[in-house]
């Protein structure tokens, strides 16, 4: 398994829209086993995007799907920036196997 996490901070007041576009962008990915998107509790410009997918392969193959290019295109004017990003090896755990 291949795992990401990464922080995304987005212009002031567009958290919300940036965030629904990812999540609606984001479904039917092939090889996805979780996307999930999180309000970071300490800055209201700021959320944690936590994904999980059966190899590195599949999450870059993912990024030429039409409803992902969509996305990207549609949010970008919204990111003011990015944070932290970490690569991880999902072992286990509910929801993963």
């Amino acid at each position: 398994m291949y795992g990401l996490i990464g922080k995304m901070i987005a212009n002031t007041g567009s958290r919300d829209e940036l965030m629904s576009i990812l999540i609606e962008g984001t479904k039917d990915m092939p090889g996805c086993i979780s996307y999930v998107v999180a309000k970071d509790s300490a800055d209201e410009n700021a959320f944690w995007v936590t994904e999980v997918w059966e190899n590195q392969d599949r999450h870059s193959e993912s990024l030429s799907l039409p409803s992902v290019q969509q996305a990207i295109s549609k949010g970008k004017p919204l990111i003011a920036g990015f944070g932290e990003r970490f690569e991880t090896v999902p072992v286990g755990g509910q929801g993963i196997g």
